[in-house]
């Protein structure tokens, strides 16, 4: 069974966080130097709601540590929308981009230290250093692509096919470690059926 309380931070996340932005757009010694003077260090504590709806997301995260979901309201339910965990960026995109206030919330489900870069400072590094232009659309094709797979599997997938594709495509510690409740509101069905859903497959 996964540890979630033993997970191992030792890896150096910022050469992780170098790698991602390297293999996103390729950049040299003076891009990361600028890239790591604006980024700044946070901690949260669980369930810190990191971005409030109805707030203007300006900041984007990249995850040091911790485990971080965002989620909306829906009649005073709460709807899953994402998960992301260590060395994976995570906001609200769409009003991060945009600059208008977020309808999802960002919210920390564990102890976490993030990196966070503001939008400012972003628009900064675009003047300066033409070719984090790029890395924005990256964000944004990248955030249309997870709506729009989302929107897919939702509509087309049965409960079992939405919970098979969940653990293929997402971190093991996430599919281990965030609570069934909130892994049931991501896919759309009732924790019981969550529960029954596993067990199938445990015993398949």
């Amino acid at each position: 069974m996964y540890n979630c309380n033993q997970f191992n931070y030792t890896t150096d996340k910022m050469e992780e966080l170098r790698n991602l932005l390297n293999e996103l757009i390729n950049i040299n010694d003076k891009e990361w130097f600028a890239f790591t003077k604006a980024i700044k260090e946070e901690q949260h504590t669980p369930k810190t709601l990191v971005i409030k709806e109805g707030s203007v997301a300006n900041k984007i995260y990249f995850i040091k540590s911790g485990l971080l979901r965002t989620y909306y309201l829906e009649d005073g339910k709460e709807i899953t929308t994402y998960f992301s965990c260590e060395g994976q960026f995570i906001g609200t995109f769409t009003s991060f981009i945009s600059q208008e206030p977020s309808m999802e919330i960002l919210e920390t489900i564990e102890e976490s230290v993030l990196y966070s870069l503001s939008y400012n400072a972003l628009q900064l590094l675009y003047k300066e250093y033409p070719k984090f232009e790029r890395l924005g659309r990256i964000w944004a094709e990248q955030n249309y692509l997870c709506i729009v797979e989302r929107v897919i599997v939702m509509q087309t997938k049965t409960g079992k096919q939405k919970y098979l594709n969940f653990i293929e495509n997402y971190h093991k510690r996430i599919v281990q470690c965030a609570p069934q409740h909130q892994i049931a509101s991501f896919l759309g069905v009732a924790p019981e059926s969550l529960s029954r859903i596993r067990r199938e497959i445990a015993t398949s």
